[in-house]
């Protein structure tokens, strides 16, 4: 919801920043591969209930996450990159929400309906992507992209608070576990009515 404003203020330092890592040598995709196993390593933390730590983690990778399109723009953007980059993303989402059904059996439950809530945020994100690069459609409302960004109630920066106070009040998982989940059908439900406006009439 918020990540199209959310641009204007972290790209202008992630821009600078990804200028000297491309200049450098060092490729965009070695950016996301690095970020993505950083945030893996949360998983056993927060396992472990070491959610400090695990906060830790889960910023890095949120920042290399940012890093790796930056460095992209200023070397070489590939449809391989942008194809890497948001598989990481839909793991490592999932796997932090994972952690917490292994940190305690009460969070078992809560933790399985907001994963099963991320398949339907992640499907009609992707499969939109699909239909708006067959009719030619494209935007740049969140930057240069190798596959349509299609917005929604729970964004990047929505995932990214809701891991990041499930970190920090974890006794209140199955809370946030409801209301992020929730905002993820909500999401879901208007990205198929926004799927319908765009192709269901063409047909």
């Amino acid at each position: 919801m918020f990540d199209a404003a959310l641009r204007n203020i972290i790209d202008p330092p992630l821009n600078a920043i990804g200028t000297r890592i491309a200049a450098i040598g060092v490729s965009a995709n070695a950016v996301t591969v690095f970020g993505f196993l950083l945030g893996l390593l949360a998983v056993p933390l927060i396992a472990i209930e070491q959610y400090g730590a695990a906060l830790i983690l889960i910023l890095m990778n949120r920042l290399f996450d940012g890093l790796d399109g930056a460095v992209a723009r200023h070397s070489l953007l590939t449809d391989f990159g942008g194809y890497l980059d948001i598989i990481c993303d839909f793991i490592f989402y999932s796997a932090v929400v994972f952690g917490f059904a292994l940190a305690s059996s009460e969070n078992a439950l809560y933790a399985a309906f907001l994963i099963f809530s991320f398949m339907g945020t992640a499907s009609t994100f992707l499969t939109y992507a699909i239909m708006a690069e067959k009719h030619g459609i494209s935007t740049d409302i969140q930057g240069r992209k190798s596959l349509y960004y299609l917005g929604g109630l729970a964004e990047g920066g929505e995932t990214i608070a809701a891991m990041l106070l499930m970190c920090i009040f974890p006794n209140y998982f199955m809370i946030v576990a409801l209301v992020f989940g929730s905002m993820c059908w909500v999401t879901t439900i208007t990205r198929i009515y926004a799927a319908w406006l765009t192709f269901g009439k063409s047909h």
